[in-house]
């Protein structure tokens, strides 16, 4: 098995719902996504894609049509919360507003980032790997073989 990294960022805004401290209020993250999958190389000489695990490229398409191009300059909020009222507000106001069905976290949104992944990945290419940075030093990690 080879292990391949492709690593993104994204600018999304979030507001956490009820939470004790500073990011009760709206406040924006440069996020740094590492997105690593696994197989074994492509070994044959008729595929254009010989010698990869898959091509760089195709994960870049299916992170930034699942991910970026949807969460980038985004406001994030918790569709079961009271916060649905602001969601509608913003938007009234032309702003992009994700409604996520959970609390806005850098660990909810892991799971979410995985699913969204996974569903998109060739047959012989698995998720193995995310790492998300919410900002430089502080960050949440997925992993295959815990979920």
């Amino acid at each position: 098995m080879i292990r391949v990294t492709k690593i993104f960022t994204f600018e999304t805004a979030h507001v956490l719902y009820n939470y004790d401290g500073k990011c009760k209020n709206m406040h924006g993250h440069s996020y740094k996504l590492f997105v690593t999958v696994k197989g074994k190389p492509i070994d044959d000489l008729d595929n254009p894609k010989n010698g990869m695990v898959v091509d760089f490229g195709d994960i870049k398409a299916i992170v930034n049509s699942e991910i970026i191009e949807i969460w980038d300059h985004a406001v994030l909020l918790n569709a079961n919360s009271p916060h649905k009222i602001l969601g509608e507000q913003l938007e009234q106001q032309g702003h992009r507003v994700i409604y996520c069905p959970y609390q806005p976290t850098c660990e909810n949104m892991l799971y979410d980032i995985a699913n969204r992944i996974k569903k998109r990945l060739p047959t012989h290419v698995q998720l193995a790997y995310l790492k998300l940075h919410e900002t430089e030093n502080s960050y949440g990690e997925w992993l295959a073989e815990e979920n």
